[in-house]
């Protein structure tokens, strides 16, 4: 095989194979990515079992073949190269990469032992949507998400097509996040809804691929593909069921909050200074004041607060503790310069979102001290 390539034309591929976690280290080729050339076409393929993925490259075949090159070598050496133009050729086992000023010589594995990467074979739904709205979406919820040994579930993010709505959602019991797509950012010819639970490391694989250009998603009933004009990622569905949280979400709130988000961003992380190790902050409203107060302690350290100026419907006296992290996150997903609190008892949980867009929310529990 014998190939003319354009680094950059190799690089989000390679990236995308030097990404992807290999769990089974008894399988020596999967830290290998496939490489083959036929028809005037260059393919790369990559697998851990659960994902593959396959890119399209641009580039010059003068000679057929194919071959599996190591992963964390290929990419180090792409990376360090200022030359643009490539050539690769193999030979037996060995791929030689080079340039005007570099030659390098790789020992890879017979492509006959690569792994066969799955295909969807009875599609059940399809739906186009841009990647940078989709982007966005996976942006906003998946970080909610969190391994456990003990809830597996919770390592995945729903994903809820019904009413001709796309709900994404995703908690690791101690908050929640939701994203709502009206139909009219995506394309799609069903009518029956569906559930799906993608495993959080297919978001996290995918997410670096998506920009303006549209992607296709469809699924069967054990996988679902993420596709473009480049590149495909294909991913096992997690088969357990996702919490029913729809009860937890509030439904009127006896004290609602409007903060500017970059004055509680600032509040919060001076607060983090004297939070500790939990990183607990209290959010605290005295009776008929129109301030949200931040406070942390740390007997070693000391304590500060911070008063931010806030519109309040209905002033109650209300104090509660949060994780200061989680808070932060929050305020990272909400895009507005205004942030919206919902409370209710001390002890229930918050909402948080924009004031006016409530196509995203947030719900984050309070740290009770006992």
């Amino acid at each position: 095989m014998k190939l003319i390539v354009i680094k950059d034309n190799l690089k989000e591929a390679v990236g995308a194979a030097a990404g992807m976690k290999v769990q089974d280290q008894n399988l020596p080729i999967l830290h290998n990515f496939l490489l083959t050339a036929k028809g005037g076409k260059i393919i790369l393929r990559a697998t851990n079992l659960e994902l593959g993925i396959e890119f399209s490259i641009a580039g010059k075949v003068i000679e057929d073949g194919s071959i599996t090159i190591p992963t964390a070598v290929f990419h180090t050496i792409i990376n360090s190269l200022q030359s643009d133009r490539l050539n690769i050729e193999i030979k037996g086992s060995q791929t030689t990469v080079k340039t005007d000023n570099y030659e390098a010589v790789i020992q890879g594995l017979p492509p006959d032992d690569f792994p066969i990467i799955p295909e969807i074979k009875e599609v059940k739904g399809k739906i186009e949507i841009k990647g940078s709205v989709l982007k966005e979406a996976f942006q906003q919820v998946s970080f909610a998400s969190q391994f456990s040994d003990l809830r597996p579930e919770l390592y995945n993010l729903l994903f809820h097509f019904s009413g001709g709505e796309i709900q994404m959602a995703a908690t690791d019991s101690f908050r929640l996040a939701e994203k709502t797509l009206p139909g009219s950012l995506f394309k799609t010819e069903s009518d029956e809804g569906y559930k799906l639970l993608i495993p959080l490391p297919t978001i996290q694989e995918i997410l670096p691929l998506l920009d303006d250009e549209s992607v296709t998603i469809t699924y069967d009933e054990h996988q679902i593909l993420f596709s473009s004009k480049v590149w495909k990622v294909i991913s096992r569905l997690h088969t357990g069921t996702f919490p029913h949280y729809e009860p937890i979400i509030p439904k009127e709130f006896k004290m609602e909050v409007v903060v500017g988000k970059a004055e509680l961003q600032e509040a919060l992380k001076l607060s983090t200074v004297f939070s500790g190790q939990l990183q607990e902050v209290t959010l605290k409203i005295s009776d008929g004041q129109k301030s949200l107060e931040v406070f942390s302690q740390n007997q070693a350290v000391g304590e500060n607060v911070y008063q931010l100026g806030a519109k309040i419907n209905k002033p109650l006296s209300f104090s509660s503790i949060f994780n200061a992290r989680y808070l932060g996150d929050a305020l990272k997903a909400v895009n507005s310069e205004e942030i919206f609190f919902g409370f209710n008892e001390e002890g229930k949980p918050a909402l948080i979102r924009s004031p006016r867009d409530t196509s995203y929310f947030y719900i984050l529990m309070p740290v009770l001290k006992g």
